[in-house]
């Protein structure tokens, strides 16, 4: 299913020339190698572009649609008018010199395999220079000093003739076109995802851009070992891909991937999706809307768009109008050693994601601090609040992210690490914070348990709630008010020393701190006083002065937000007598 959606994918971008045909592909190149017509080698060329990381310009290598790379392993595979110093020059930094001189031999073979028939001047230069270029004397050539330690470094080369690259003539194309469609690596059999019978591919080409794989590019379709081979089959014979839709499928996922500003990167998946049709409106929309990536639109905008779609009204999305029942896909990918793993896959219409992903923000939705500027949670600004934000790696954990992620856009249960989590950083720092307190909102709304009533799971604070644990957390806020108030700067309050066992065992702490509250209340004027009595009186009318021993974890988290409405509602009111 994922292999025939990327084809799909492949063939759409196709139609509308967003991507390269079957046989060639996008190739980070760094230099070229400038030829004269008898394929004498004249100068070496940067082709590099300056290009914008941060607050800093850097050079980075041209991306160009060359013959498609081969996918390497340990042995000597050479690529066609673009590869590195070892096959194009037989130059390189290896002290294993006969390997060496056997990939340029190599490299030698496939172009004059390719070229010797075509009648192009192009083609005779490249033939000449692999005819009388000497590897011996490679590193001497004045052609390459001041350029050598790049070059051997594994930089990527093409060629050049009278300013023109060598792989744009007609001729030479066209000698690469019919060789591509001609050869396979494999038998011919049924393709499992076209259904048509071709050659299979016994090594699919890499895939690059999935944050933490290699570099170079990893397989999502690999069987390197004889415990994964049935029937004697090896590497992917044992699941028959054909040539044409391995390369569709590999173009396709490289091809998202390489577009960065559609990539989302959630602890160590890297997540892309497009929708049937291939139009990038439908990205741009659901990852501003999911993900909450820079977008031309507001957030109210983004917000009024998904209503109207929901609702069954047209929305035009960047000059795109937006089908709510469009075909729409999510990937996500994580690296495992030279392979790729799936985090997970899932495909439902367009409007059905937004759906989902609404009921998610209505959820996560709580009354938030007059300093955050988020007026909605974006899912990776969640995942963050269930990590130690002083530690060195502040990503959250790899499986937890996935595992939300799918919750979300499939509107299931969330998984209890996310509670879990939110929870410990809870307990650690004793810091209810407005992401913490959302993870508890969501998680129960969406995950209910007998001992957390809704009643308890609001946006802002509901002061009609009998409920004890949220009671209790809101009495703790106001004695936490009138110490600050009785003893301004404090260095170590109630909260730093008494959090964590007033939210379990309140049976025990709760005593003491009303003890020492009435030390604190001395302290005030009377106006102050009376108006922190009042509200000390009204909530233990409401617990008739009775505390429970313990408190199980659920009832933690209805005390935990009871603590953080109280508190956001203090604050509240400091901010509207500031007003007045």
């Amino acid at each position: 299913m994922i292999l025939q959606a990327l084809v799909q994918h492949y063939e759409d971008l196709t139609v509308k020339g967003m991507i390269a045909p079957p046989g060639w592909s996008p190739v980070k190149v760094f230099y070229s190698l400038e030829l004269d017509e008898e394929g004498r080698l004249l100068r070496t060329a940067s082709i590099q572009q300056e290009v914008q990381k941060g607050k800093k310009t850097v050079l980075a290598p041209q991306t160009i649609d060359l013959p498609s790379p081969v996918k390497r392993t340990v042995g000597i595979a050479s690529n066609f008018l673009c590869d590195n110093s070892t096959y194009l020059l037989g130059l390189d930094e290896k002290p294993d010199v006969q390997r060496t001189r056997n990939c340029f031999a190599d490299s030698r073979s496939l172009h004059e395999k390719l070229l010797k028939n075509i009648d192009s001047v192009p083609a005779r230069a490249v033939l000449r220079f692999f005819q009388t270029w000497d590897p011996e004397k490679a590193a001497e050539h004045p052609a390459l000093q001041g350029y050598l330690s790049d070059i051997t470094a594994g930089a990527n080369l093409i060629f050049r003739l009278n300013g023109a690259f060598v792989h744009n003539d007609p001729a030479i194309r066209q000698a690469w076109q019919t060789h591509y469609d001609a050869e396979g690596d494999g038998p011919k059999a049924v393709c499992l995802v076209t259904g048509r019978e071709s050659p299979v591919e016994a090594v699919h080409p890499a895939i690059k851009g999935v944050r933490g794989a290699q570099s170079s590019g990893a397989a999502l379709v690999s069987f390197n070992a004889p415990a994964f081979c049935s029937y004697g089959k090896t590497q992917n014979l044992n699941a028959p891909t054909g040539k044409y839709a391995s390369f569709a499928y590999t173009a396709a996922l490289n091809h998202l991937l390489a577009d960065r500003e559609h990539t989302q990167i959630l602890g160590d998946t890297t997540v892309v999706c497009w929708a049937q049709g291939g139009e990038p409106a439908f990205q741009d929309a659901f990852g501003a809307f999911a993900f909450g990536l820079q977008s031309s639109y507001t957030e109210k905008e983004l917000q009024g768009m998904v209503k109207n779609l929901l609702n069954g009204l047209p929305v035009q999305f960047d000059e795109t109008l937006l089908d709510r029942d469009r075909p729409f896909y999510i990937l996500g990918l994580a690296p495992n050693a030279a392979r790729l793993s799936v985090r997970f896959f899932l495909r439902n219409s367009f409007g059905e994601f937004l759906k989902n992903v609404q009921n998610h923000y209505d959820r996560i939705e709580i009354v938030k601090p007059a300093y955050d500027s988020f007026n909605t949670l974006p899912l990776w600004k969640l995942l963050g609040e269930t990590v130690n934000q002083k530690s060195k790696d502040k990503s959250p954990s790899p499986n937890m992210a996935g595992a939300v992620l799918r919750s979300v856009l499939m509107d299931e249960p969330y998984p209890a690490t996310l509670l879990q989590g939110a929870l410990l950083r809870i307990r650690a720092e004793q810091e209810v914070t407005r992401g913490r307190a959302a993870i508890i909102k969501a998680y129960y709304l969406k995950n209910p348990h007998q001992n957390i009533d809704k009643e308890v799971l609001t946006v802002s604070l509901n002061p009609d709630s009998t409920n004890i644990p949220y009671t209790l957390g809101r009495l703790f806020s106001v004695l936490e008010a009138v110490q600050s108030a009785a003893v301004p700067g404090i260095n170590a309050t109630i909260k730093d020393r008494y959090f964590n066992a007033a939210s379990s065992t309140p049976g025990h702490i709760f005593p003491t701190l009303l003890n020492l509250t009435q030390k604190h209340l001395r302290k005030l004027e009377v106006g102050i006083r009376v108006f922190y009595e009042k509200q000390i009186t009204e909530l233990m009318g409401i617990l008739s002065e009775e505390f429970p021993p313990q408190l199980s974890l659920p009832q933690q988290g209805a005390f935990q937000l009871g603590y953080y409405h109280q508190t956001q509602k203090r604050y509240e009111k400091k901010e509207e007598t500031q007003n007045v």
